[in-house]
């Protein structure tokens, strides 16, 4: 029996998308990021007693403040997957769940400035550092206050067609596939480069980059089922709310956070402009 590449891309993504939404797979990872945060913050307490071996006290930071930034980084991981995930429901929801990982960023930014400071915590001298946590926690409280809004504001999208439904949601689903393993890729190589003698690249910058394509080949995608210049639009306004979001991991401090809350508000108004006067048109 021969299957279309519809079918093919459904058999395959299911089964992953429900392994990875079930409650022991949640609990287990849960777990996981636990288990790593306390051993990262034991690693760097016996390398500061020099109970590491020199292999390895090299290169394990001495402020426990990097455990922070630890777990956060694999918090976003979890999210980036999720967001992979989400990509075939809707482009609203996906734009929704990137916002999401942007306030994450930006939080992780936060306490990755703790490391400028002494341990114990001292104001004193430099405080640059402080401002530009304050920047960071202010323009993630103002990005999640926007997606609240964003959330609140959407509406149902137009019916399709069982067939046509069928390969649209397909379609997003081979595109999310092959974001899977892209993401897989990256994760990988990220890990060997040391041992190829190079250094880590910015894997979340990487990432959204490879999300504006992705944005770009769905809006293209979403033209064949949903061809009026109205949806059109709205999609590529939100491949342009992923370009934005990508400048805002580029940026240098307080740039960020400001183009952060630019693209969630981008966002806002997009989906306001197009709930209010086009989606009863569809």
């Amino acid at each position: 029996m021969r299957y279309s590449i519809y079918e093919l891309a459904t058999y395959a993504f299911d089964p992953l998308h429900t392994f990875w939404e079930s409650e022991k797979t949640q609990r287990t990872v849960a777990g996981i990021l636990v288990a790593c945060f306390i051993a990262a913050l034991i690693g760097i307490e016996l390398g500061n007693r020099g109970l590491l071996p020199d292999f390895i006290a090299i290169k394990t930071p001495d402020n426990h403040y990097h455990a922070i930034g630890i777990a956060f980084t694999l918090v976003l991981f979890l999210e980036v997957i999720g967001l992979i995930f989400v990509l075939p429901c809707s482009f609203a929801k996906s734009v929704g769940k990137q916002f999401e990982i942007l306030c994450l960023i930006l939080i992780r930014s936060s306490f990755k400035e703790l490391v400028n400071f002494p341990e114990p915590i001292t104001l004193t001298g430099n405080m640059i550092p402080l401002y530009q946590i304050l920047s960071d926690g202010a323009g993630a409280f103002a990005v999640f206050v926007l997606l609240g809004i964003y959330y609140k504001i959407q509406r149902p999208t137009p019916n399709l067609s069982p067939d046509f439904k069928f390969r649209y949601v397909a379609s997003k689903k081979l595109v999310a596939l092959l974001l899977l393993a892209t993401f897989a890729g990256l994760g990988i190589y990220n890990l060997v480069c040391p041992l190829l003698g190079k250094h880590h690249f910015d894997f979340f910058s990487t990432f959204y980059t490879i999300l504006i394509f992705s944005d770009i080949l769905l809006v293209l995608i979403s033209q064949r089922f949903l061809p009026s210049f109205h949806a059109v639009f709205r999609n590529s306004g939100f491949a342009l709310v992923t370009l934005l979001i990508r400048l805002a991991l580029a940026a240098p401090p307080f740039y960020n956070a400001i183009l952060g809350v630019i693209s969630a508000g981008f966002a806002v108004l997009l989906t306001l402009a197009y709930t209010t006067f086009y989606q009863n048109k569809q």
